[in-house]
């Protein structure tokens, strides 16, 4: 009996309404399923949308709002869980039986991919797949722009670009003319590993590791095993020789790897030749550092963890780099924000964990001239990080650090032992400050360590805050 056949007969249970769980209402019912759809918030929808147009578009469905649905619960056979929410907590966990499959949108869709091997008229759609604490919408957003120009059928999907469960709800009913992809490109978070066991991709990787959602994992050694357990989901494991964290834990699995030492055969690296840094395979030098549009020793990792994966799928090596330049990144990553000051401003506001703030301040340090200084804004909530990692860079290359927000003052209190620091009450006044403190030259950077909701309601956001802070500056002078 298929899984859809299984679930004709099951108590379904959809555990979120956002857009995750609202592509999960979608394919139930393109399915002819029936299920319940419950979420603790009272108004879960995006804009524009309420209870009565859910009724409207999930008529065999039913909705319970403002609380976690005790009763829904420990009835359902079959509950889909979004990534946001935490099974563990009391309302939901207690409430769970026995015989309950508790699964995401990402295990449900490799379910039912994989059983397309098994049906004579279809294929399974190849899937790569990586996470990390850092720079995995990047690289999967690069690997994206190298699938359109290197003329491969590519969708993003997992915890960012398309929710996967609509790839299938859109083939079903004929919503577009592109038919199924040819290769799924998935970003996956700890969340979305916690559920997903089913996964055959080519390849996997775990781009790298630092403190972040503690607050959920409670301990690093139990988030380092979610991310790891990607790799027992694929073929090819793609490991970053930078940080022991992302070795696979199967010793008998293939290994390709990368980082910014000299590359062995077959493996991506960085080398120096006549002067010039390269990315390069093996002893093959592949591209100049300073001809790719995305800076810093960080982003030089994105660009070889991209080119392991293509190279994982066949793509031809000399036709990815051609069309690396193509891609100029995303926004709130380390992103220059135009101004008219002669200070380098740098967005990257997506820096909600202390690893991604590091990447971003020893990425920087490396192209910023002698003469100049760097100047970091952060703070936010810290999610319950630790903050001693950024003792060491901020001595070594930052200026002057200004701190704002829930978690700024432990921030200040680390920096002002080994640099400069000022404390402020908000973003604004960071940028008025920051402008005070920088020389023509300087690099200003948005990098928070931290997540936002203490004071706005995403880090896009914040990000968009800040650079029209440094915008009506430029205005004002």
């Amino acid at each position: 009996m298929t899984l859809l056949a299984e679930m004709k007969h099951k108590q379904i249970l959809v555990l979120g309404a956002g857009i995750t769980g609202m592509s999960c209402a979608r394919y139930l019912s393109a399915q002819g399923l029936c299920f319940a759809v419950n979420d603790s918030r009272e108004n879960p929808f995006a804009t524009n949308y309420n209870k009565e147009q859910f009724s409207d578009e999930f008529p065999t469905a039913s909705l319970h709002l403002g609380r976690w649905h005790s009763d829904l619960i420990s009835k359902a056979e079959l509950i889909l869980i979004s990534p946001g929410i935490n099974r563990a907590i009391d309302e939901i966990s207690l409430h769970i039986s026995d015989e309950c499959s508790v699964m995401g949108d990402v295990e449900l869709f490799c379910q039912l991919n994989n059983e397309r091997n098994s049906a004579e008229q279809d294929k399974p759609i190849d899937i790569i797949a990586l996470t990390g604490s850092n720079g995995k919408s990047t690289v999967v957003s690069l690997l994206a722009n190298l699938a359109e120009n290197i003329g491969v059928k590519a969708r993003l999907g997992g915890n960012i670009g398309q929710p996967v469960l609509d790839i299938f709800t859109e083939d079903k009913l004929n919503i577009t003319n592109s038919g199924l992809p040819e290769l799924l490109i998935l970003e996956l978070s700890s969340f979305q590993l916690e559920t997903l066991t089913s996964m055959q991709a080519i390849a996997t990787s775990v781009l790298n590791v630092s403190d972040d959602h503690l607050d959920r994992h409670l301990s690093m050694a139990n988030y380092q095993s979610i991310k790891q357990g990607i790799y027992q989901q694929g073929k090819l494991a793609i490991t970053n020789r930078d940080d022991v964290a992302t070795v696979t834990p199967n010793n008998s699995q293939a290994i390709l790897s990368f980082g910014s030492d000299r590359p062995e055969a077959n493996q991506f690296g960085i080398i120096k030749l006549g002067g010039k840094t390269y990315l390069a395979f093996g002893e093959q030098p592949l591209i100049t550092l300073d001809t790719l549009p995305l800076a810093g020793m960080h982003n030089a990792l994105n660009y070889l963890a991209a080119l392991a994966f293509g190279y994982s799928v066949g793509w031809p090596l000399a036709e990815m780099v051609r069309h690396l330049a193509s891609f100029t990144g995303l926004a709130h990553r380390c992103q220059r924000v135009v101004s008219k000051d002669n200070i380098t401003w740098i967005n990257d506001s997506k820096a909600t964990n202390v690893g991604a703030t590091l990447a971003a301040i020893n990425g920087l340090a490396q192209i910023l001239p002698a003469k100049n200084h760097l100047i970091l804004i952060a703070g936010g909530d810290g999610k319950g990080a630790d903050f001693s990692l950024l003792t060491k860079p901020l001595g070594e290359h930052v200026s002057t650090v200004i701190t704002f927000g829930k978690d700024g003052e432990q921030i200040a209190d680390l920096a002002k032992l080994v640099t400069t620091s000022k404390k402020v009450t908000d973003l604004v006044a960071a940028v008025q400050v920051a402008q005070a403190s920088a020389n023509d030259g300087d690099i200003v950077l948005l990098s928070p360590a931290c997540a936002s909701f203490d004071m706005f309601k995403s880090f896009a956001d914040r990000g968009e805050q800040f650079m029209a802070a440094v915008a009506q500056m430029a205005e004002a002078s």
